[in-house]
């Protein structure tokens, strides 16, 4: 024990000699290298102009520890991870909140969004809002947002079951054309009456009301997928129905959706034209040649049992060349990204793997920022001049009667009972994080102003918010007996 002893003794004693030796010698480098002078310009200095004089830049050494904490915190990288961290924080926060109220998720973190936008963190705290979201700084947050809803729809576009299409795909293709058509109708109606005073010089007519009808037809896939998975209504009639007219909803939105932004970059018709063709070569090409070169691969790699490795990175190899192509034509690269995610093996295992591996990261992660740099774009206050609130109002109600009214009718000309046919237009009428994209879709492409913007925004979220109370009144409805005249005149108090 007291070699042991002895021999730690000696150890400590020969480590902090040797310590103390380099330590010494640094310190005798540093202060001989003070003495030196350089003879190479500034790095500020290279990066402008090496024949112009400029200021040599203090030394960090002589500021005060809280002017370096306050430097550190405003470099760009610093900056992003604190905006992500009070958008994470103050999501998080606000979905718990809409699931106690027995709303979705996603409905909280749209509200979030818009609380940390100007319509009330910049109204309230101004400086604190404009040191947080410093202008410059957004580039980093939208490319995140980017990068998040190409991972999302990927998923989404995982998620749509095409057996499951077929098998209601007479009944569904009525329903969700007809919910697609008549708001579709009502949204360039209401463009004609709202070009003149939110449109931007410069933006043809034809952009402004396809981009107002595309806007009024959409359904949130998700989010409706979400609402009957919690209901449990999945493997309901009326699920399966919904589910399927939703999917098939989504798919011919997103093509008008492509064809109108060919339209809208492309400027001139022969310029439109072609950016159609290729668009169509492109959906060709994906459904055909690389959804068998992919299926034939990913099988190979089933049998050869090779790593999940391999095939999530080939999986991730389809999804970018996909978003890649789609950009590249001028169909947004988010189509694309949805485009592949339909092209995905159909298998259980497969699909699990990956969506395991991209889901979550990009709904806890990704998804909040998208919303939270919506509600940077969203500016409520600019609603208080004139009647724009009322302007709002009309909006709502034209987006409510033409998906509500066309989803419903379409319901129960098919067959359906008046309960399913107006759930199902509930059901439609659900727009959420769908809507969003394709709002800020427009807003980059400089076709809607901030004024209608933020309208539709208003417009996104309450449609999203009359799903829950709709339904409960509608079951609520339905499930009162029924009192005859002569039970009713019996009940009357005398």
């Amino acid at each position: 024990m007291s070699c042991q002893s002895s021999g730690m003794k000696k150890y400590m004693l020969t480590y902090s000699a040797v310590f103390v030796l380099f330590i010494g010698l640094m310190w005798w480098i540093i202060s001989k290298g003070k003495k030196l002078v350089p003879h190479y310009s500034s790095l500020a200095q290279t990066e402008t102009n090496v024949n112009t004089p400029i200021e040599r830049v203090p030394s960090i050494i002589s500021e005060t520890p809280l002017e370096v904490f306050y430097q550190h915190m405003q470099q760009p990288l610093s900056r992003l991870l604190l905006q992500v961290i009070v958008i994470l924080l103050v999501a998080r926060i606000f979905g718990t909140l809409a699931r106690r109220l027995r709303l979705q998720s996603v409905v909280g973190e749209m509200i979030a969004g818009i609380v940390l936008g100007p319509s009330l963190l910049g109204w309230v705290f101004p400086r604190f809002s404009a040191f947080l979201f410093f202008p410059d700084s957004l580039k980093s947050l939208q490319f995140l947002s980017q990068v998040g809803l190409v991972l999302f729809m990927f998923v989404i576009g995982m998620e749509l079951d095409i057996a499951q299409v077929r098998n209601k795909a007479k009944d569904a293709v009525v329903i969700s054309h007809a919910s697609i058509l008549f708001p579709y109708f009502l949204g360039t109606l209401l463009a004609y009456f709202l070009y003149e005073h939110f449109a931007y010089t410069g933006t043809s007519f034809l952009s402004f009301a396809l981009f107002m009808g595309i806007a009024m037809s959409i359904t949130a896939f998700p989010v409706l997928a979400r609402i009957l998975q919690e209901r449990k209504l999945t493997q309901t009639p009326l699920g399966i129905l919904t589910v399927t007219c939703a999917a098939a909803d989504d798919v011919t939105a997103w093509c008008i959706l492509a064809v109108v932004i060919a339209i809208v970059k492309a400027g001139g018709m022969l310029s439109a034209l072609l950016a159609i063709g290729l668009a169509v070569l492109f959906v060709v090409f994906m459904l055909y040649p690389l959804k068998n070169w992919w299926s034939k691969t990913s099988a190979y790699l089933v049998k050869r049992k090779a790593t999940s490795k391999t095939l999530i990175a080939g999986s991730f190899f389809v999804l970018l060349l996909s978003a890649w192509l789609a950009e590249v034509i001028g169909i947004h690269a988010l189509f694309g990204a949805f485009l592949a995610g339909v092209i995905m093996p159909q298998e259980a295992s497969i699909k699990k793997l990956l969506t395991d591996k991209v889901e979550d990261i990009s709904v806890l992660l990704f998804l909040p920022i998208f919303f939270a740099f919506t509600g940077l774009r969203t500016h409520i206050g600019l609603l208080t001049e004139g009647n724009y609130w009322w302007i709002c109002i009309l909006i709502i109600l034209v987006a409510v009667t033409g998906k509500f009214g066309g989803s419903t009718l379409a319901a129960r000309i098919v067959g359906q009972s008046w309960k399913d046919a107006l759930s199902v237009g509930v059901l439609m009428n659900t727009r959420g994080l769908m809507e969003l994209v394709v709002l800020n879709i427009g807003f980059d492409l400089g076709i809607l102003s901030p004024e209608i913007f933020a309208m539709m925004v208003i417009m996104a979220l309450s449609t999203t918010l009359m799903t829950g109370p709709g339904l409960e009144l509608i079951n609520y409805y339905f499930s009162r007996p029924i009192v005859s005249p002569k039970e009713f005149v019996n009940r009357v108090p005398k």
